[in-house]
């Protein structure tokens, strides 16, 4: 494996390619909710996005965007499904962290769905916690909100 990251913004049009497949595994995921869920996802405004390039193709994706003076919300994190399960996703997420403590954020925080079952082991591996659902995803069931304050 040849990866490199790229930190960008959701005008790369390699990012725009890992959203589409994104949002056609959600579609099947969320099901009837997933037009609720949807419009939370505008990628428009995204300005720090981080690439996998694999021997020059975008294998994985994740983005963040500010919450509050304190803490960046994940967005987007993809990872194509030949690239599964070689540790990249969590490539990405530490790229993402990294880059938002730098910003000096002090946290970090995400909503994924109860029926991301790989997504809800991934963050609970790689430190987060669940925390109440913020936002747009309070009342929601299958919202499940995770959360991590980065270390000083």
């Amino acid at each position: 494996m040849n990866i490199q990251l790229v930190r960008t913004d959701s005008k790369h049009p390699e990012f725009m390619c890992l959203v589409q497949q994104l949002d056609a595994y959600l579609a099947v995921k969320d099901g009837d909710e997933h037009s609720f869920y949807n419009q939370f996802n505008c990628i428009e405004h995204l300005n720090h996005v981080v690439l996998v390039i694999n021997d020059q193709t975008a294998v994985a994706c994740g983005a963040f965007k500010q919450y509050d003076s304190q803490t960046v919300e994940i967005k987007r994190m993809f990872t194509a499904t030949a690239a599964r399960n070689q540790g990249i996703a969590g490539i990405v997420l530490n790229e993402l962290e990294n880059w938002a403590s730098h910003l000096g954020f002090k946290k970090v925080q995400l909503e994924t769905g109860q029926r991301q079952t790989e997504a809800l082991s991934f963050y609970q591996k790689c430190g987060y916690n669940k925390i109440p659902c913020y936002g747009p995803y309070k009342d929601m069931e299958n919202s499940v909100c995770f959360g991590k304050e980065f270390k000083s």
